[in-house]
């Protein structure tokens, strides 16, 4: 099962080196999302030189494909709102996420060729609304011919371990990967 890191501005700043080098041990792709940060390009850069360094297997960008194509990230993850820039994002040979929210939006994404979908909420999760549930999750694996990662209210191993019986390629998260010492 892959384990997704999406990481959290606030514990980068408290200590960059500390994290990544927890995320080195504990993730298989490690997604570097900064929404507000008018310097992200830049920041970018420094992650991932630093996340090399630490042995970080895989690094995902988040939205700016140019971006993600210029520093030669491992792949971009777009945003549920980015689905006509998937064949863009494509043709600069990126790996592509994206978000979905419903199984509407995972077939539309692969109809657009992405590589594998972020599916979110399954349990509950502050400011994202009502979670879909295991058993939405388990009819989207169903259906889909690609990867689908759940997302959402993921904090320990009993989440995990409800997705895994059900046959989901992984799991993302936030704060399940944010080291006790660092909150």
């Amino acid at each position: 099962m892959i384990a997704y890191a999406i990481s959290e501005p606030s514990v980068l700043k408290k200590d960059i080196d500390g994290y990544l080098s927890y995320l080195a041990k504990n993730c298989d792709i490690f997604l570097y999302r900064d929404k507000h940060n008018p310097n992200y390009q830049k920041s970018a850069e420094e992650i991932l030189k630093k996340s090399k360094r630490y042995g970080i297997k895989k690094l995902f960008l988040h939205s700016d494909i140019d971006t993600a194509y210029s520093l030669n990230a491992d792949g971009i993850h777009l945003t549920s709102s980015q689905f006509d820039d998937i064949s863009y994002a494509k043709k600069k040979s990126l790996f592509t996420v994206i978000s979905t929210h419903s199984i509407d939006d995972i077939i539309k994404a692969e109809q657009k060729g992405v590589d594998m979908v972020t599916l979110s909420p399954i349990f509950p999760s502050p400011n994202k609304g009502n979670p879909l549930g295991t058993e939405y999750l388990k009819e989207a694996i169903s259906i889909s011919k690609i990867p689908i990662i759940a997302l959402g209210g993921i904090i320990s191993q009993k989440e995990i371990d409800d997705i895994k019986k059900i046959g989901a390629y992984g799991f993302a998260s936030i704060r399940y990967f944010i080291p006790s010492y660092l909150y």
